[in-house]
């Protein structure tokens, strides 16, 4: 059922198996497996999954490759209601653990809000993160190319970006020892923009000369292009740099501070989890770009029916086998 301010009473006093934060790929996947496992959930999505900002999807299994991410989420959710899942469009302030469950407090609706808090029993944490974007003044039409031909996943479209006229954005010099190496692999075409954010180091600067790769530390002033297709960047000077393609690499933020009076083993930003998606404790589960691992829609969708499975199996295990009453009455 979709959850408002009008009917948000009849779910008060209910405690959930399972509330899910985060309707992506990994939580609608969670979702449709707890209630599929005939448990009861509920979803609780601010409305910023990553994916969405997908144009197109070109590496998930048996989706046309120009799927954009808002089709894929669209269908989850359509998906998740047609086996009587629970959905609520609201952002979770912070969840408190009572013991047997776990008290989850909700901010609905921008205007006139209203704080409602629900329980469940367990929690899966899938509210994920999300990319920081070259801080152009007014972020000056980021956006117009951002999902399209300027990426923020080298793992989710370097195919795109072999053998072409590449930036990389990037938001510290870690980032470019990280990532313009392994970049590489698909193109050696780059371009290094630091937009004046940081300075590199002599050693790096001679690494990158002996790799033939330019770098640009002068401030992005915006990004050229039409029709959502980015070919170069003119910067702050008037200098005017074409390009065919762009990789952004300046951190993300990552949407877990709901937890933060809960305390979980962490490694940076991203939080540890066991094969099935557990985190430090025992009844929260964490999954797709929230944990420790590939972020991948795929790998998200995977961890969702991880998490699900686990918690059907533990609660099946408390509930014991049900029995078949009416035939034990018949046998007296």
């Amino acid at each position: 059922m979709k959850l408002t301010k009008k009917n948000l009473e009849e779910r008060r006093d209910r405690v959930y198996d399972a509330i899910v934060i985060g309707g992506g790929a990994g939580g609608l996947s969670a979702g449709i497996y707890l209630q599929r496992y005939r448990l009861s959930s509920l979803i609780i999505d601010k409305g910023k999954a990553r994916s969405f900002w997908m144009q197109e999807l070109h590496n998930y299994l048996g989706l046309p490759p120009d799927t954009p991410g808002r089709v894929l989420l669209k269908r989850g959710e359509q998906h998740y209601e047609s086996v009587n899942g629970d959905m609520l469009n609201g952002y979770v302030e912070e969840v408190v653990d009572e013991g047997e469950t776990f008290a989850v407090r909700v901010k609905v609706g921008r205007q006139n809000s209203i704080y409602p808090i629900f329980r469940a029993k367990y929690i899966i944490a899938a509210s994920g993160i999300i990319d920081n974007l070259v801080p152009l003044e007014d972020m000056r039409n980021v956006f117009e190319y951002a999902g399209y031909n300027l990426h923020v996943c080298m793992v989710c479209d370097g195919y795109e970006m072999a053998d072409k006229q590449c930036g990389f954005f990037a938001g510290s010099e870690a980032s470019i020892e990280e990532m313009v190496f392994n970049l590489s692999w698909f193109t050696p075409y780059i371009t290094i923009f630091t937009h004046g954010l940081f300075e590199v180091s002599e050693p790096l600067r001679q690494k990158l000369r002996e790799h033939g790769y330019r770098l640009v530390e002068t401030p992005i002033k915006q990004f050229l292009g039409e029709n959502h297709q980015m070919t170069g960047v003119e910067l702050v000077d008037g200098t005017e740099i074409g390009l065919e393609t762009g990789l952004i690499s300046m951190g993300s933020t990552y949407h877990n501070t709901y937890l933060k009076n809960i305390p979980l083993e962490m490694k940076g930003g991203y939080l540890i989890t066991d094969k099935m998606g557990r985190t430090s404790h025992p009844r929260i589960f964490a999954i797709g770009d929230l944990k420790v691992g590939l972020n991948q829609v795929v790998v998200a969708a995977g961890d969702g029916a991880l998490a699900a499975t686990q918690i059907w199996r533990e609660i099946r295990h408390d509930r014991g086998p049900r029995r078949w009453e009416e035939n034990l009455s018949a046998s007296v």
